[in-house]
C-alpha cells in the first residue's frame, strides 16, 4: 500500500481511481463494507482504491476536550488496510485552514484539483466541510456538477446479545469498550479489540500471590473499562510487530487500581499468561486481544481472598478461551 503524506504528492495518485474519505478509526465492519464496495468498483473499472484520512483527528483542533480515544494506532491501521487490499492511503495533515473549507472548496481542492477520482464511495451518514455542513447529498450534487460519481453504502447493523439492533460506528464501539462490553465490541469490529503497549516492570504483587503478570505502560489508545477479562496476548520486539503478531497466548487481563493494596495505586494494565511455557518475557511490547469480560473489579479484605479469586478467574478464562479457539 502506497502512503502519501504531502499534498504536493497528489500527482502520484493514479487518476480516475475509486476514493473514500474518513478517519476509519477501528476499521470496523461498517468501514469494511465501504472499503469492500470501493474495491469491487475499482476491480470492475480496472483502477485503484484510494482512501483519504486525516491526522490528527479534527476534534483535536475543534474540541480538544472531546477528542475520542484511539481504537487503532497508525501501525495497526496500516496493517489492517493492507490486509483489505487498499492501494493507496492519502494522509491529510489536519489544520485550521482545512477545517474551515466549505464543502465546495474542500471538494474543489482535494478531489477536483487533487485526486481526480472517477468514483467516491461513502456511508450514508458522511459529513464534510466546515462544521460538518456537507452531507452525502451535498457530495452527490457536487459530483454531478464536477464530474465524479458518488456511491452510497448503507449503514452496517448488528444484533447484540441483549436483543438490541445497533448501528455500527466508531463512537458506538468506544461506548462498548468503556462499558466493558468487549464481546459486543468484537462483533462490531469483526475481530477482538487489540490494545498495544510497552511492557514495564510491575510491583511484583502478582508474582507473590503465585500469578505473575506482564504490565503494560499506559498506551495512547482507548483502554476498556476497569474489569477482569479473558483474552489472548501477543509478545513482540517492536510496536509494529505487536500489531501483526498472531501468537495468541491465552491469558487473564486485569485493568484496575489494585485497591486491595490501598488507594494510591495508579491504573494498572496486567496480563497473567495461562500457557505453561509462556511465562518468560519474549519481547518488549505486548498486544492484548479482549475476548470476554469475566467480572468487575472490587477490593478484597485479604491477599488470600484475592488469590482465591484469581484462581477462579483463571479457570473461567480457560473455559471461555477453550470455547473461543485461536483465530
Amino acid at each position: 500500500m502506497k502512503i502519501i503524506e504531502t499534498t504536493s504528492d497528489l500527482t502520484k495518485i493514479q487518476k480516475a481511481a475509486v476514493l473514500t474519505i474518513g478517519n476509519f478509526d477501528g476499521l470496523h465492519i461498517g468501514h469494511r463494507k465501504i472499503l469492500s464496495a470501493a474495491r469491487n468498483i475499482a476491480d470492475k473499472k480496472n483502477t485503484k482504491v484510494v482512501i483519504m484520512t486525516f491526522d490528527p483527528h479534527p476534534l483535536v483542533f475543534l474540541h480538544p476536550d472531546k477528542t475520542p480515544g484511539i481504537l487503532t494506532p497508525v501501525p495497526l491501521k496500516k496493517h489492517l488496510l493492507e490486509a483489505l487490499d487498499i492501494d493507496c492511503r492519502l494522509v491529510i495533515k489536519t489544520n485550521a485552514e482545512i477545517l474551515n473549507l466549505s464543502p465546495h472548496d474542500f471538494v474543489q481542492q482535494f478531489l477536483v484539483d487533487g485526486v481526480q477520482p472517477a468514483v467516491v464511495v461513502e456511508g450514508e451518514d458522511f459529513n464534510f466541510g466546515v462544521n460538518r455542513s456537507g452531507s452525502i447529498k451535498t457530495l452527490q450534487s457536487l459530483g454531478s456538477d464536477l464530474g465524479f460519481e458518488v456511491v452510497t453504502v448503507d449503514a452496517q447493523k448488528i444484533d447484540i446479545p441483549d436483543g438490541q439492533t445497533v448501528r455500527i460506528s466508531s463512537t458506538m464501539i468506544r461506548y462498548m469498550l468503556k462499558s466493558g462490553n468487549v464481546t459486543d465490541a468484537a462483533m462490531a469490529l469483526g475481530r477482538p479489540y487489540r490494545l498495544i503497549g510497552k511492557v514495564i516492570p510491575g510491583r511484583g504483587k502478582g508474582k507473590q500471590l503465585g500469578y505473575p503478570t506482564l504490565n503494560m505502560q499506559i498506551p495512547d489508545q482507548l483502554i476498556p473499562a476497569e474489569a477482569v477479562y479473558a483474552g489472548y496476548v501477543e509478545l513482540a520486539d517492536t510496536f509494529e510487530n505487536a500489531c501483526t503478531s498472531n501468537e495468541q497466548i491465552p491469558a487473564v487481563f486485569s485493568i484496575g487500581q489494585a485497591r486491595t493494596y490501598g488507594d494510591d495505586f495508579p491504573l494498572l494494565i496486567e496480563a497473567h499468561l495461562l500457557a505453561d511455557n509462556a511465562q518468560d518475557l519474549k519481547g518488549k511490547f505486548m498486544a492484548m486481544d479482549f475476548i470476554e469480560n469475566i467480572r468487575t473489579q472490587h477490593k478484597f479484605n485479604t491477599e488470600k481472598e484475592l488469590a482465591n479469586q484469581i484462581a477462579k478467574d483463571c479457570q473461567q478464562a480457560k473455559n471461555i478461551l477453550n470455547q473461543s479457539p485461536a483465530r
